[in-house]
Parts: C-alpha cells; structure tokens; sequence
C-alpha cells in the first residue's frame, strides 16, 4: 500500500474509477491523501501516473504513462540557473501564444508542462533525454531557434520493434 500526499485529489477521485479499471489498483482517500492498493509493480506505476496528474498534465497524457511504458520526469528550473528573474525563464520555455512549448512537444515527442518553477517531461525513454537537454539549454538562455536546430539535426531513429515486447 502506498500514501501519496495530493493538492489536486479532488481531480484523481473525479476519475477514481478510470483509474482503478486501467491501472489494475484500488484507490482509497482521506482529505489529500490519496492510498494506492495493488501490486507492487502496479502501484509504482499508478504513483506515478497520480504523481503527472497532480503535476498539472492532462488525463489522457497521463495514463499514457501506463499505456504506452512512457516516463515521467520533473526538471528544477533552479538547479540549472543561478538568475532571479524566473519569470522571464519561463516565458522563454512557453513562448509567445506557447509556441515554444508546442514546438519542443512536436520536435521531442514529448508532453510537456510548466508548474512554479518545474517543468514536467512525458515521453518515452529514448526521447526524454533529448528533451531534458533542450529544455535546459533554452534555461540556460539559448535562443529556441539553436534549439530546434540542434533537435532537427539530432533526431532519434524510432525504434524498431522486434516483436519481444508484450
């Protein structure tokens, strides 16, 4: 049984039973503490799909975690920045209307989204990496141009599946 402590437990219990019939788990609450009951490996991945949610990422983005054998990361935009103004960080990783953002989503195949001073990563393993690298760079005050560059020129051959995943 896992506790997990949520701001957003409201939104988890709308979908509490979306959530039990998809991640195989029981869903159990007490005002923001949300109890997760299944298997081990099922709980680690049901916390971590609750952890997105809470995060701010949409329901379909984050059950995808489960679905697809996506990752989820979270990036401190303090740890790669010694600024002040993190406003202006991240205005530069939204971009004007989100363009940035919606740019990097198709460039990296992955979701992204930005909460306080944290930007939440959704991809598959392979294409997390080249995402953490951009979103760092443009932290670091690249201009988004170089960016998209440098990911256009370094794009990931998809994997080819050789039919031994389940």
């Amino acid at each position: 049984m896992k506790t997990i402590l949520s701001e957003k437990a409201p939104r988890i219990l709308k979908n509490k039973k979306r959530l039990e019939k998809k991640l195989n788990i029981k869903i159990s609450n007490r005002g923001k503490e949300i109890q997760i009951n299944g298997k081990p490996e099922e709980e680690y991945t049901a916390e971590k799909v609750i952890d997105a949610l809470n995060f701010g990422f949409p329901f379909s983005v984050a059950i995808s975690i489960k679905e697809e054998d996506l990752e989820f990361e979270i990036l401190n935009i303090k740890d790669h920045t010694t600024r002040k103004d993190l406003e202006r960080i991240r205005a530069r990783l939204i971009g004007k209307g989100g363009k940035t953002l919606q740019t990097l989503n198709q460039l990296t195949k992955c979701n992204f989204e930005l909460k306080d001073n944290q930007m939440g990563i959704i991809g598959s393993p392979e294409y997390l990496e080249n995402a953490q690298e951009s979103v760092i760079s443009i932290i670091k005050g690249s201009k988004q141009s170089n960016v998209y560059s440098h990911l256009e020129k370094n794009q990931i051959k998809p994997v080819i599946d050789l039919g031994l995943k389940e």
